[in-house]
Order: C-alpha cells, then structure tokens, then sequence
C-alpha cells in the first residue's frame, strides 16, 4: 500500500490556514475538518439558538485540554439563555453582541483566520462558528490535568522558598508576577515550532532592562525555524552564543526567587511551555557558584559557603590532574612522608598513575548515571553501596592504589558542590583533557590545558556581556557580589547591566541599635530608627 506524499497534504493545509472565515457554517466547518483531520480526542458540538429563528453553529474543542464546566457554560448561554436575549444580539456584528450580551466565560476573543482558530482547538480553547458570520469566537476553557507545585529538586535549599516551576507557563510566570508586582513587568508572548506551535514568554522589567538586550533576544528567537520545541533546552541550543563550547552561556533554574532576583537586575528571562526550566540571560561565570540561600542566610555564612564552593570548584577540576601530574613526573615536589606513602600503596599496582585515575574516573562517572537513572527509592542506596564495594574490592584487588581512590572520591564529592548543574557537568568533562594532558606530558600538559582554557573563558560572550564580568573586564562597582556576598544592606546600587542607575533602596539602611540611657532605657527625644539622631 502506497503512502501519499506529506509536502502536497501539508501546503494545501497552510493554504487554508491562511483564510478567512467565510459566512456559511458548513463551508467553515468542512474546512476545520480537513485542517484538522479525524481524531479520537478532536470534537465537534453543534447547536441552535435565538429561538425561531433557527441560527445555527457549532464549537470545536480537543477533550483533554479542555475544562467540561467551561464547555457547559458556554452551551447553556447559548442554547438555553439566548431566546431572553434574542433582539439583543441579532442584527449584524453578531460575535461581538454575543461576546457583550451573552457569554458568561471570562476570556473571549474574536478571530478572523482559520489559523487563529486552529491554534486555540490546538492549545485548550473552543472556538466558536456561527451561521452567516465571517467572524468566530474563541473561549478560553483550558483545564487539562497539571502537576501541583512541588520543590525544585534541582536546586534544594536550606532556607528560602519551597515552590518551584511546573510545567504550565501560565502557572510559571504566575509564580514570578507574585513576587515581583510591579506594572512595569511585562511578559512578551511568542510561538515557535511549526507543529508543536510552543507558547513562549519574555519576562523583563521595563526600564530597568536594556532595550538592546529584549530586542536582541527577540531577533534570535524569531529566528528559530524548526518543526518542534519539546524543552528549554532546543531554545538555549539555539540561541547561545557559543554552541562548541563546554561552558553554558545561558542559565537555566527552576527557581522562581533567581528568576525574580535576576529581573530585578536587568536581565531578561524566557519562559517555555510545557517545562520547569526558564532561561536567565546574560549569564556570567560567577553565577555558577552561587546559590539562592546565600542571599537568605546572614551574609557571613553565605559568604563562607559560597567561598567553600569556589574551592570544591576548584578541587573538582584540578586536583585528579596535579595528583598524577606529581606522581608520574614531579616527585620531588612530594613531600618525603607523602611520597613513601603513596609509594608503599602503589608497590603491587601494575598500571601507572595515569591509567588508574583515567580508570575510578570513569567508573565513577558509571555510578552517578546509574544512580541518576534508577528508580529514586534505590538509586542512592546503589550509588553509596556500589561505591564502598568497588573502592575498597580494587585496593584489595592490587588494581589501583588507596590514594588515588580518595582523590576520585574528593573530586567527585566537590562537583556535587557546584549548585548548578549544567556547570558542574562541564567541569567533569573538562575533567578529562586535563588529566590525560597532565599524566602524558607533565606540568608543561598541565599549564597548556589550563591555559588554553582560560583563553577560552576570557573570550566567551552571553548576549553581550563578558562571560567573566565584572572582573573582566573589571567593574568596580560591581565587585561586591562575586566570592564574598556582602550584606544586603550594602547592595544598594543597580549593576552595570541594568539600564536604570538609581539606587535600589534608601540611604543609611545599615541598622544599628538606638541610643539608651544609664538604665538601659532609649534616650528621651531619640530616634529609634537607622540615623540615631536627635529629632529637635
């Protein structure tokens, strides 16, 4: 049996997107058919109303997406509630009457191209055909079955907010319009993907925001021709500004406060449907090593743990390289007690230093992505167990020294430090050409790996900014929020990013304690507040 040819079926049905509606029912009805074409889940309702008169129409909506309360409000206003107000809405500009006099729903809309009314069949919404009319209705019903608002698991945190991003977008940008209530926020809409027609928002705050910056994100997601959008990730694939590179230019959360925090300081966020994830752009390295309870705990203890990260950062990159890099070519640089030490563990191993990381390295990499891929309830235990049995069975084995499974393991520990991700993913990759640079060629591997590393970073871009900014190039304005979070009292300034250069709260916000008396007691005439000035 032959298979007809898609490309002849497809241009005829974007011909006939393209129309308007016509003024016969059954012409506009036969066209909705072959647009879209005979499905389990796609319904058709049709009804009279305005009494005698015998108008007729008909609804379409695709059961699933849509709320069946909402599909009986609409059929009871226009079947049973129509003949009381039937001088009311006959004549001409009939949607329009019926849209003011009779529909009960709280969002209407009236159309004029089969491709907006396909659109709203397509996405929850019914549209609405009426005899001798060339103008249709679409009722917003959407209700289909969601996940409730969980905590992101992503991104846990110690104190702070609990709720994270699902998969509706409306409940999305919700999340954010609570926290942030300002009129200037906006949410532009966009649709992407020829066939998955994927609704997507770009969240900024105007006046803070740079307007290079929104219209720059605009131009590269119009640019975006493809059939389908699935995730976040197709948008940060497309839209990066270094697609061969390990390091991510674009950051995603799950986090409704990071989004929140990163509008309030001129960025611009995108949201996509039918994902948790919202892309903040530009991004920096910096952000990376940061977490949104640093801002919530007192600022020394963000501070310090945010400092550990940069080390565990750190750690997960080099130290399996300098490790082999010591053992293998540098020994002197040991010093003489940890030298016969781990001499005396490697004296039955029979593979060299480079061959054993190379070998705990990757099957500790096997461990993390089965952990990762089994059910939950034993995942960890299986990570934890698999990791104690085959240590421990491959130094008592002879196959690998005990030193250079506590670097696996202190390395691997570090990178689960990193609160993000998609960056500490990058740091285990990157993981690899230092290590195999380091144990074939020594510090002089080493120092070129590296080296060439940073060159890259120092070139990267997001939209824009420097992909190491505001150290460089360097902003001083802009150094207090980096390694050492300062207390928020202290961030008073806007950064350069943003547009507005205002302050971002009032002077003197610094609390000290009121003035007392010799018994404790505030002085007379003093002021409780910040200042601690007499009032005359």
């Amino acid at each position: 049996m032959s298979v007809p040819d898609s490309k002849p079926v497809q241009q005829e049905i974007d011909q006939l997107l393209q129309e308007h509606f016509h003024f016969h029912l059954n012409e506009n009805v036969g066209i909705i058919k072959k647009i879209i074409q005979p499905s389990v889940d796609f319904h058709k309702r049709d009804f009279v109303f305005q009494g005698e008169k015998e108008c007729q129409g008909a609804c379409f909506y695709t059961e699933g997406l849509v709320n069946e309360i909402n599909i009986q409000k609409i059929l009871k206003s226009l079947v049973i509630l129509s003949p009381r107000l039937e001088k009311a809405i006959s004549g001409r500009h009939l949607t329009e009457k019926l849209k003011t006099h009779l529909m009960v729903n709280s969002g209407i809309k009236e159309i004029s191209t089969f491709q907006e009314g396909v659109d709203a069949i397509l996405s929850g919404d019914t549209l609405l055909l009426i005899d001798y009319c060339n103008e249709a209705l679409v009722v917003s019903t959407k209700g289909w079955e969601t996940r409730s608002i969980s905590p992101p698991e992503a991104e846990a945190v110690v104190r702070g907010p609990r709720d994270g991003f699902t998969e509706n977008i409306r409940t999305n940008t919700a999340h954010v319009r609570r926290r942030i209530r300002d009129p200037l926020l906006r949410f532009d809409p966009m649709v992407i993907g020829t066939k998955t027609r994927t609704d997507i928002n770009i969240a900024y705050i105007e006046g803070t925001v740079k307007e290079n910056l929104v219209n720059e994100v605009k131009n590269r997601l119009q640019s975006i021709k493809i059939d389908g959008i699935l995730e976040s990730g197709y948008i940060e694939e497309l839209i990066e500004d270094a697609p061969l590179s390990p390091f991510p230019t674009i950051q995603s959360t799950e986090r409704p406060d990071k989004v929140a925090a990163s509008l309030l300081e001129g960025r611009v966020a995108i949201f996509v449907d039918n994902t948790p994830f919202v892309l903040i752009v530009p991004t920096s390295f910096w952000e990376y090593i940061q977490a949104s309870d640093d801002y919530y705990s007192r600022y020394w203890s963000g501070s310090f743990f945010r400092i550990i990260r940069f080390i565990a950062f750190m750690i997960s990159l080099v130290l399996p390289s300098i490790y082999v890099m010591l053992v293998s070519f540098h020994q002197e640089m040991i010093p003489t007690a940890l030298a016969f030490t781990i001499a005396s563990g490697k004296e039955v191993v029979p593979f060299p230093a480079l061959l054993e990381c190379l070998m705990m390295e990757i099957v500790f990499e096997f461990i993390k992505e089965a952990g990762l891929r089994m059910p939950k309830s034993i995942g960890s235990a299986v990570s934890i167990v698999g990791s104690l049995v085959i240590g421990q069975a491959a130094v008592q084995a002879g196959l690998v020294s005990p030193s250079i499974v506590i670097v696996v393991a202190i390395t691997g520990i570090a990178s689960f430090a990193i609160p993000n991700y998609a960056a500490s993913f990058s740091i285990r990759v990157l993981r690899f050409p230092l290590l195999i640079a380091s144990g074939t060629l020594g510090l002089l591997g080493f120092a070129a790996i590296f080296f060439a590393l940073t060159i890259h970073v120092l070139s990267l871009r997001s939209f824009g900014l420097s992909y190491l900014a505001p150290v460089t190039p360097f902003i001083p304005s802009d150094q207090k929020d980096i390694i050492v979070r300062p207390p928020i009292w202290a961030m008073d300034k806007l950064p350069r990013l943003a547009k507005g250069k205002g302050n971002r709260q009032g002077k003197n916000q610094m609390p000290m304690p009121p003035a007392s008396d010799s018994n404790g007691q505030p002085e007379k005439g003093l002021r409780m507040g910040r200042n601690n000035q007499s009032e005359e």
